[in-house]
């Protein structure tokens, strides 16, 4: 999987706060089911707020988010926060990872996912999506805004799996052992800012 060249723009990651998901320990990754269910819990909305007084951001940065609900409602309250001058954009290529079969199932079974991803990366088990694929559209993501965008500060916000994959690779880390960087928590903060694009694979 190729990386970039060096970026034109500074990237931050941010994943959703606290969902009724989260809350209730299911697993929730399907578009039926999160596109407009199962958003923040109160607790979320709090979390986000939080790291939006808390962060160096400014009212001048863009944010993508995923479509999912609880990914929209954590990049509008950022917005909102940060009395950003931009609107907030939505690309579906940020969504979660879909856990195929374990969908609304116990969180528990993150684990057998995880597990998976180091021994078979390259096959879908449970109808559930590659890391590879994963990275793919992460990569896309940013492949598209730079073309569009210039020396600009953006945040991404999405869903644990996809961003740990995206930020495994930034630190040429093989993403099969995404698992093996400190989780993201919610609401949680990572910086890309380094981040160098296109000519790099990730080591073994």
């Amino acid at each position: 999987m190729k990386a970039f060249t060096r970026s034109n723009n500074q990237y931050y990651l941010m994943r959703h706060g606290e969902s009724l998901a989260n809350r209730r320990g299911l697993i929730v990754s399907a578009p039926d089911n999160a596109l407009n269910d199962y958003g923040l819990t109160s607790k979320g909305a709090d979390q986000v707020m939080a790291s939006a007084l808390n962060t160096r951001l400014s009212a001048n940065i863009t944010i993508i988010t995923s479509d999912y609900k609880r990914a929209r409602e954590s990049a509008e309250i950022m917005s909102s926060v940060l009395s950003c001058s931009n609107d907030v954009l939505i690309d579906t290529r940020m969504r979660e990872r879909d856990f195929g079969a374990y969908e609304l199932s116990d969180h528990s079974n993150y684990e057998t996912v995880w597990q998976n991803d180091v021994t078979n990366p390259d096959e879908s088990i449970n109808g559930v999506e590659t890391v590879e694929n994963v990275l793919k559209r992460g990569l896309a993501t940013i492949e598209s805004l730079e073309k569009t965008h210039r020396n600009q500060t953006i945040l991404l916000v999405g869903h644990g799996d996809v961003l740990q994959i995206l930020l495994s690779h930034h630190q040429n880390i093989n993403p099969r052992f995404h698992r093996s960087l400190s989780s993201i928590g919610n609401a949680d903060i990572r910086s890309l800012s380094k981040l160098e694009l296109a000519s790099r694979k990730p080591a073994a």
